[in-house]
């Protein structure tokens, strides 16, 4: 149950390796092997979890059916096996779900190129010209000359 547990956190490891919403552990290529690597030690560490349960219970039950053995001294599995079997199960199930959604070819590049972030003049730049084109919109289409003020609508006018 120990190496269960063991394979089970590199199994983690892994997964956090693969997963595709992740900057860190490569390209898709490196992420699709880490994925099926991960996989891989959960259908082990199902397969370590499955093997103890099972030699439990057969002994447990061998040791009910017994004659020779004395009442005091038998005893039925409990909960404990249960929810390693209940535990083998999910990591079987979730090991190959992890091995079968990295297979196969995939559409698209194979390695993830990460651009660097922009420069922070051309930044800067691109944000002037932009503030800049905005100021003469607003001059251009709010400005009034002085003639306009004099043509226009004052409250003096109606009052």
């Amino acid at each position: 149950m120990v190496l269960c547990c063991v394979m089970a956190a590199m199994g983690l490891c892994l997964a956090s390796l693969g997963l595709k919403c992740t900057r860190w552990g490569g390209g898709r290529r490196s992420k699709r092997h880490a994925a099926i690597a991960s996989g891989g030690c959960f259908v082990a560490a199902g397969f370590l979890c499955l093997v103890p349960a099972s030699w439990f219970t057969n002994e447990v039950i061998t040791n009910f059916l017994d004659s020779s053995v004395p009442e005091s001294n038998k005893f039925e599995p409990g909960g404990a096996v249960y929810v390693a079997f209940v535990s083998a199960g999910f990591l079987f199930v979730g090991g190959s779900i992890f091995c079968m959604s990295c297979s196969g070819k995939r559409h698209g590049p194979q390695d993830l190129v990460l651009l660097p972030p922009p420069d922070k003049l051309l930044l800067q730049q691109q944000q002037q010209q932009l503030l800049q084109q905005q100021q003469e919109l607003q001059h251009q289409y709010c400005s009034l000359s002085p003639l306009d003020n004099k043509t226009g609508y004052s409250l003096q006018d109606y009052v």
